[in-house]
C-alpha cells in the first residue's frame, strides 16, 4: 500500500495554489488542520477507495473534514490550476503531443445515484456513470468528464473537446483545440466530423459496419492505457459521491496524480 502514501513531492508542487493557512485568533480556540495533512488523507482516499468515515484517525484528520476541503478547493479552482500546472511542465519538457488526441469512456456503477447517473447498459441497467477521457499521443490526461452511463459516446465528444485545455510552457499563443482526434465506432457520427472539421480539427473515426483492421489500435491503446491508471486509483473505480462538482473534484485531482506519475517517469519532477 506504498502509494497510499502522498510523496512529499506532490505537496510541493500543490502548495502554492493552496490558501494561506489560517492561524489562531487572539482569543485561541483549536488551530486549523494543516493543508499538508488534509491532502495526505485526500490522497489516502482517492488511492485506497477507503469511505470518508473509514479514513484511520492516525492520519491526523477525519474524512469529513477532508471532504469539505476537498470541495471548498475545488470550488476555488484550484484542482483545475494544479492539472494545468502539470501539463504546462510535460509541455515545457517537451513530453506533451496534444495536436494529437485519442478519446474513450469507462463505464462505473453509481452506488446512490446522484448527478450524471444513469442506467448502465452494460450492467442490468443499474445507476451508473461515464468518465470520458481525452489524451495525448503519449496517453496524458487532458481532459475528464463525467456523464450518465446511458449517455452516447459521439454525443459527448463536442463538450469533451471544448474542455480542452490552453497549455502554455512554449512561446506563441497556447493551442485552442487538438490538431487531430482519433476515435472508435461508438464515436462513429458525420454530424460530429463535420462539426470538428469545422473547428479545425481532422477525426479519425472508425466507421461502424466495417471489418475490424483499420490499425487505429496502434494509435489508441494509449488511452485504454490511461483508463487503466485511472482505475487505479480505487476511489473512482465505483462512484459513491452524488454532488457532480465532488465527481469534478476526484476527476481533476485523478489527472493531476496521472500526471505527476508520468512527470516522475521521464525524470521531470522528483518522486
Amino acid at each position: 500500500m506504498a502509494d497510499a502514501r502522498m510523496p512529499e513531492e506532490f505537496f510541493d508542487e500543490l502548495s502554492p495554489y493552496l490558501p494561506a493557512e489560517t492561524p489562531v485568533g487572539r482569543r485561541g480556540g483549536r488551530p486549523p488542520i494543516p493543508h499538508r495533512i488534509v491532502v495526505k488523507v485526500i490522497w489516502f482516499v482517492l488511492v485506497t477507495g477507503c469511505r470518508w468515515e473509514d479514513v484511520p484517525l492516525e492520519l491526523g484528520c477525519s474524512g469529513r473534514t477532508a471532504h469539505r476541503r476537498l470541495q471548498h478547493w475545488y470550488a476555488r479552482g484550484i484542482w483545475e490550476r494544479l492539472h494545468l500546472h502539470f501539463l504546462t511542465i510535460l509541455r515545457k519538457a517537451g513530453v506533451l503531443e496534444a495536436e494529437l488526441a485519442v478519446i474513450d469512456s469507462v463505464l462505473v456503477r453509481a452506488f446512490g445515484g446522484g448527478d450524471a447517473t444513469g442506467p448502465s447498459p452494460v450492467d442490468r441497467r443499474k445507476l451508473g456513470s461515464k468518465h470520458t477521457l481525452l489524451v495525448d499521443a503519449n496517453g496524458v490526461p487532458l481532459v475528464i468528464r463525467t456523464a450518465p452511463a446511458n449517455a452516447s459516446d459521439y454525443k459527448l465528444i463536442l463538450p469533451v473537446v471544448e474542455d480542452f485545455p490552453e497549455i502554455g510552457g512554449k512561446p506563441g499563443r497556447p493551442r485552442k483545440y487538438p490538431e487531430v482526434i482519433y476515435a472508435d465506432r461508438g464515436y462513429d457520427s458525420e454530424a460530429i466530423r463535420q462539426s470538428l472539421r469545422s473547428q479545425g480539427i481532422r477525426p479519425v473515426i472508425a466507421r461502424r459496419g466495417i471489418d475490424h483492421g483499420s490499425s487505429l489500435g496502434k494509435i489508441r491503446w494509449v488511452v485504454e492505457r490511461t483508463i487503466s491508471w485511472f482505475k487505479g486509483l480505487r476511489r473512482l473505480r465505483i462512484r459513491y459521491d452524488r454532488s457532480d462538482d465532488v465527481q469534478d473534484a476526484w476527476n481533476r485531482l485523478a489527472a493531476s496524480v496521472l500526471c505527476y506519475r508520468v512527470a516522475i517517469r521521464w525524470g521531470i519532477c522528483p518522486g
